[in-house]
């Protein structure tokens, strides 16, 4: 066999070899494809199992995993956690019980409302406050009630939080409580209140009407005499 022979044939053997493995590459078969799709989907987000095993561990026997819990599940922006966050307001820890209010606010569903205006008697400042943000975030009127009597809080943190919630929501009913904070003893909640009136107003829509220009302007204005003609 000639060396020119062997050269063609070693040639279209290794093209061959390069054809096979680009059309593997381009043309990945169906096992390949599925088992592939699969990482990348695992990758986006977490399966079901994974979701259910967080939410079982809201009720782990040790705290910081209940609380790693509930950060993960906001984290994952997981509403389905939602009703199991919500009972876990009830949490002998308090930092738990933090957690779970601020993972509440995170995911900003409306099914957490009644639960965290219940988090609003907590006997911890913090949630109490974190409960109050999450609740101006939530835009809930139904939660008004609740943040007047919470802008009444004997913490300043409570209450400055209250009244800014109260901003949020926008309803007209908040603004004989904002009124009152106007004096508060404290100069942040003052600041708070004033912001939070200026809101409210905002969704009148500018119902005071601007003062007219001239307030009493003349029904008939006086004409303007014709020049006489020797003037000219």
């Amino acid at each position: 066999m000639s060396p020119v022979t062997v050269f063609f044939r070693t040639l279209l053997r290794s093209s061959a070899l390069f054809l096979g493995v680009a059309a593997v590459f381009l043309h990945p078969p169906a096992d390949w494809r599925a088992v592939t799709q699969g990482v990348v989907g695992a990758e986006q987000a977490p399966s079901e199992q994974a979701i259910d095993g967080l939410i079982a561990l809201l009720k782990d026997t040790d705290a910081g995993v209940r609380r790693q819990a509930a950060r993960s599940l906001a984290e994952l922006g997981s509403t389905r956690a939602v009703p199991a966050l919500a009972a876990a307001i009830k949490d002998a820890d308090v930092d738990v019980r933090a957690q779970v209010v601020s993972a509440l606010g995170e995911l900003n569903d409306p099914r957490s409302s009644a639960a965290l205006r219940e988090a609003l008697k907590d006997d911890s400042i913090t949630v109490r406050a974190r409960a109050a943000s999450a609740l101006g975030d939530l835009g809930d009127a139904a939660a008004v009630d609740a943040l007047i009597a919470a802008a009444h809080d004997k913490s300043p943190d409570v209450r400055k939080r209250a009244i800014a919630a109260l901003g949020d929501i926008h309803d007209p009913k908040a603004m004989e409580t904002l009124t009152q904070a106007l004096k508060d003893e404290d100069p942040a909640i003052r600041r708070a209140a004033a912001a939070a009136i200026a809101d409210l107003g905002g969704e009148d829509g500018g119902s005071h009407n601007a003062p007219h220009p001239h307030p009493h302007p003349h029904p008939h204005p006086t004409p303007h005499p014709m020049p006489h003609p020797g003037d000219r």
